[in-house]
């Protein structure tokens, strides 16, 4: 972007953001045009699922424009430039390195739909090129990880927005106050659940030659250099301790994240956590496909579980959250949230609720386009997005304390103010991220 189009934006009162509104119909002729100046352009890394997605939901907000797209994998790369060229008229520039991409002279903002692996330097990477970051959750495959990128956010003053898009959701926000105001009274137990069918684990498959038209190599970066193998690929790569943090830092993010937002908390104080491939001995994952966390907090349990077996998991949910307060039990998901109140007998022997009982509170509006509308707000008025890096930072870190008691087989003691497992070398060890190939981690 250049100078005069940064202090632009920099400068935008937020009298501009009432504007701001996603369409339903994505296309050219459904677009608002706006003023050039009042305009922000925009690009993605890895774009091929979750990156296309979050894609379609800024070019619904007015005056966002595509203006590039990056990806290892051209196959990918020549569908989607094709699609963007349909939604908005233009055809977008294309990458295939992300560090030749933010030297764009006309670029805002970054989106990165990228592996985990990669959240950390590409994120850092954009916030020295004077770009604001829209990243994908986790925020990173490790602790340490973490520390860095809130670092240089700071440092080079950027917005980032993590895709935690629950926080902009209608229902969750508002469920989530309640919990927060003692409506349910006080919380001692939660619990957060993800339960799925088979269908994506995977099974093994011997490796193969790269396919031509991906560049392996920079796919790869920081991980470890392994032969290429259509499991480690494309959405498949969450299964393996290289890349990702399997179901823990896929679906855990997101419903621990509103553990912590109702319960207002950032981290706990210790974690146990067991599992194992309980559901498919025989598949090619690495990361457990079944697992139970408890969280100790200062005055709560929180325990996360997940299994890949089958999709009907408590109360019938295949995934939720299960507040259980003195006063009431909320239970919600990304579908609607109910409160069942508790019951007291009264002196004439009849049964009242201890508070008022909620009936079913269905989701409304999309959330995704919601948190995309926010990011694109920020960016103009400079204020802080709904899922700043500081709360995907939060949840991350206790993903991976999760997953660092399920690796070592044992309860693990975290100082969060430290930011350092206490008295644990070999726990310690494992908040460090692992990078090779020359890449390396630093602000």
């Amino acid at each position: 972007m250049n100078t005069s189009r940064r202090k632009f934006l920099t400068k935008m009162g937020t009298g501009t953001a009432a504007a701001l509104a996603a369409p339903t119909v994505l296309n050219a002729q459904s677009r608002t045009k706006l003023a050039p100046s009042d305009q922000v352009n925009i690009a993605v890394v890895g774009v091929r699922g979750i990156g296309w997605a979050n894609l379609q939901s800024h070019l619904r907000v007015p005056g966002v424009n595509c203006v590039a797209l990056c990806d290892v994998d051209q196959r990918i790369l020549d569908e989607r430039v094709s699609d963007v060229e349909k939604i908005t008229g233009t055809r977008p520039e294309t990458y295939g390195d992300f560090r030749k991409l933010y030297e764009h002279p006309d670029l805002d903002a970054v989106i990165l739909g990228t592996p985990d692996h990669w959240h950390a330097l590409q994120t850092i990477q954009a916030c020295e090129a004077g770009l604001d970051v829209y990243v994908e959750k986790p925020l990173a495959n490790s602790i340490e990880e973490c520390q860095v990128m809130a670092e240089a956010v700071k440092k080079h003053n950027r917005i980032v927005q993590v895709g935690q898009q629950q926080r902009s959701s209608d229902h969750w926000q508002p469920a989530m106050k309640l919990v927060r105001d003692g409506e349910l009274g006080r919380v001692n137990f939660v619990r957060a659940w993800n339960h799925s069918g088979p269908t994506r684990i995977v099974q093994p498959k011997p490796s193969e030659a790269t396919p031509p038209e991906v560049d392996y190599k920079m796919w790869l970066g920081p991980a470890p250099e392994r032969p290429f193998n259509e499991n480690r690929f494309h959405g498949s790569f969450r299964w393996y301790w290289d890349y990702a943090g399997g179901k823990m830092t896929d679906w855990g993010v997101h419903l621990i994240d509103m553990v912590l937002l109702g319960m207002d908390a950032t981290a706990p104080n210790s974690v146990m956590a067991s599992g194992g491939k309980f559901a498919d001995p025989g598949s090619d994952m690495e990361t457990p496909d079944t697992m139970s966390a408890v969280y100790e907090f200062d005055d709560f349990i929180m325990v996360w579980e997940h299994n890949m077996i089958n999709r009907n998991g408590p109360y019938g949910k295949d995934h939720g959250i299960e507040f259980v307060g003195e006063h009431g039990r909320m239970i919600i998901d990304r579908r609607g949230w109910e409160i069942t109140p508790v019951t007291e007998r009264s002196e004439d022997g009849s049964e009242r609720y201890v508070m008022e009982k909620m009936p079913y509170q269905p989701r409304q509006g999309n959330p995704r386009d919601a948190h995309a509308v926010d990011f694109v707000n920020c960016i103009k008025t400079r204020e802080q997005p709904i899922c700043p890096i500081e709360i995907g930072s939060h949840v991350a870190v206790v993903a991976h304390l999760g997953n660092i008691s399920y690796r070592l087989g044992r309860k693990v003691y975290w100082d969060s103010d430290a930011y350092t497992f206490k008295d644990d070398t070999e726990a310690q060890n494992m908040v460090q991220a692992q990078y090779h190939n020359g890449w390396k981690l630093s602000v």
